[in-house]
Parts: structure tokens; sequence; C-alpha cells
């Protein structure tokens, strides 16, 4: 089900995308880079030939927007295949290109800004640590500048996704004293390969499209230049994090998962009509039917609130609370419709040969992932005035 009056672009895109996903992920494929716990570079390559990257950067980059609503319906769309696409897509247009288009000086602009919107540079977050997560005022990571204009930074930086194969990392430090600690950071850029970054992959069971890393900085020196903003940059990291860049995580974060979601419902709808038992497909038993009936109308709920809040974001409107509701309330919805749906499949949705249980391992981390459901909970609890 879509919109009746969503743009004619944003079907075209959807038409693209499908074509795409149709075309060059089939389940046989996505089934092996899940179990190697990779995407292949060539299918990222594939994806940014049909120039969606520049979605998040303006024409005078070499983009086609920023166009948040088109963004989130490519990761929905690209999300009906698995990560596999959908996640360097991300890290290329949100981590990369909404963040120095809205936050780079335009000097970065000029030169990252090109190379993003044609899918050539990609971007990983260095955000949490060890013992930071929701908290980020409380980061450790250090940067210092010497005399002579260049920064150096040491610190240990956790759950660093897609770390492994990205270029830069957009890494939040601790640039003065932590007792003003909201007036103290700022967000360098750190190349993966610059003397003095470690990596130390981490596994884990879902959105398998690359590994999470543990990332060491031990002394390493960048310019000045690489601050993000530049020099007028140094100290500024948390108005660049609080509002919009963290409204909009949220966006793409929710995007994936109903994406994903939608795929589960998809397969469990398709099998359940060609599934026979007792002389019948079970689609024609109550139950079957009434689960997912449930789990399409959920669907649909959670489709409101996520282009409600997209839409929000894209005419530039305050989406805070939109974009914490959609977010706790699609994660924790998925989740539901991801194990409803295997039910349906029964031992099937358990085995290897399909997809749900894939779907299920993906769905069930995203109550977790980019600010918790307690997080979000929280966080709505305080921009609508609730008394502590």
């Amino acid at each position: 089900m879509m919109s009746l009056d969503e743009p004619e672009h944003i079907r075209e895109l959807r038409n693209l995308l499908r074509r795409f996903v149709a075309e060059e992920m089939p389940s046989e494929k996505v089934r092996q880079w899940d179990r190697e716990h990779r995407f292949p570079p060539e299918l990222f390559e594939r994806l940014a030939k049909t120039g969606v990257c520049g979605i998040t950067i303006a024409p005078e980059y070499g983009g086609q927007g920023p166009d948040l609503v088109a963004a989130v319906a490519i990761i929905e769309e690209l999300c009906r295949g698995g990560s596999f696409a959908a996640g360097p897509f991300i890290h290329c247009a949100f981590y990369g290109g909404m963040n120095i288009s809205e936050n780079g000086s335009p000097e970065q602009k000029a030169h990252y800004l090109p190379l993003l919107a044609r899918g050539e540079h990609l971007f990983a977050y260095g955000l949490s640590e060890p013992d930071v997560g929701g908290d980020l005022a409380s980061v450790n990571t250090r940067a210092e500048k010497r005399d002579n204009g260049r920064i150096i930074i040491n610190g240990f930086k956790r759950w660093c996704t897609g770390a492994d194969f990205a270029d830069t990392i957009y890494c939040l430090v601790r640039s003065g004293s932590k007792t003003a600690r909201h007036h103290n950071l700022s967000f360098v850029l750190i190349p993966t390969d610059a003397p003095g970054v470690t990596l130390h992959p981490i596994e884990h069971g879902n959105l398998r499209y690359t590994l999470s890393s543990d990332v060491i900085l031990e002394d390493v020196e960048i310019s000045s230049d690489q601050i993000v903003g530049g020099e007028a940059g140094w100290n500024e990291g948390w108005s660049m994090l609080a509002g919009r860049a963290l409204d909009v995580e949220r966006l793409e974060i929710t995007a994936v998962t109903f994406g994903i979601a939608q795929a589960a419902v998809e397969e469990a709808w398709t099998y359940a009509q060609q599934r026979e038992q007792f002389g019948q497909p079970i689609s024609g038993h109550q139950s079957v039917r009434h689960r997912l009936v449930e789990a399409r109308t959920k669907l649909e709920a959670c489709r409101h609130m996520l282009y409600h809040a997209a839409s929000l974001a894209n005419m530039g409107r305050p989406c805070s609370v939109e974009s914490a509701m959609a977010k706790l309330f699609v994660a924790d919805t998925a989740v539901e419709i991801g194990l409803s749906c295997q039910r349906v499949m029964g031992a099937y949705g358990l085995a290897e040969g399909h997809d749900m249980e894939r779907h299920v391992r993906d769905l069930i981390g995203m109550p977790i992932v980019g600010g918790s459901s307690d997080m979000q909970k929280n966080n709505i609890a305080s921009l609508l005035g609730l008394a502590r």
C-alpha cells in the first residue's frame, strides 16, 4: 500500500529500486552475503550508478537533493532485499552527505560532497565508547591542539559500524574541559588509514552487511582542516549533534526497520498462500488470516508514523518528538510483526533457505540500535515537558 498523493518522482524512484533489488539482490546471494557478514563493493558501485547517492546533497555539488522523504523511500525499498545495499547507502548519503552538507566548512563541502554524490566515499560514525552509549556528552576520546596547528587524538570508540570499509570516521571528541561537557565537544574527520588508527572487529547477529568495530586511536594526527566546520567548528560538536542530526539518524534507522518488516510480511503473505495443509492453503485458516492481517495493519501504522516525521524534517519543521515516536513505535512494533510472520511459516521461518530468520534477527536488534526504545521514551517525556 502507498499514499495516493506520493509525488511522481518518488513513485519512479521506488520502481527503479524495485528493479534494482530484483536484478542485483536475489535471495540466494543475499543469504550468502549474510553468512559471510559483508556486502560486495560491486553491489554498491552499481547502486551508485543509479544516482541515488546524491539525494541528500544539493545540485551545486552534484546531488539531487536534499530530499529526506525520497531518501527514506530509498532505504525502505533497498531493505526489502536486506541491509546489504541500504547499509552503504546510509554511510554515504546520511553519515557523509547529510552531515557535511549541514555542518561542513565550504572547503569540506567542495571536497567531499561531489565524491559522496557519486558514491565514491563512505563515512562511519565514531560516537559510542566502551563506557558511553546514549550519554554522548560524556565522551572521553580527546583531541588536543598543538602549537603547530596540528590536532592529536587519543581514545577508544566502540560500535563503529562500517569502519572496516569506510574512508573516513565522523568522530565525536572531547576538545576541552569535561566540566562544561556540552560545550567542549567537536567533530573531526579521521581517515581510516591514518597512522595510529587500529580496528578490532566485533561480530554481531543482525544487519550483517558489515562488521562493527572497536576503533583504537593512538596519537592520531590530523590538520585543523579536518575539524568539521573548520576552525569555527571547534567546541561546537554538541550543536551539530543535538536536534536535527539526531532526528535524521532516527529516521534512517526507522526506515531500515520498516523496510525489513515489510519484507517479512511479504514473505509470510506469499508463503501462506502457497503452503497447503488439510487440503487448502494455510491462508484459508482463520488464525493465519488474522495473524497476517494484524501484521499488515501494524505495518501501515508504521508507514504513517515514519513518513509523517520524514515530511516534517523535509520541510525543516521541528520533528524531534515525531522522529523519536516513530523510532520507538516502529522498532517495537516491527519485532511483533517479525515474530508473528515467523510463526506463520512455522519451522520454515527458522530454516536456512528462507529469508524469514534473517528478517527476525535484523528486527530484534532495532529497539536497541540508534538510541534504544527506553531512551526514546525518556526523550519524548522530556520534550513533552513531563515533570520529573
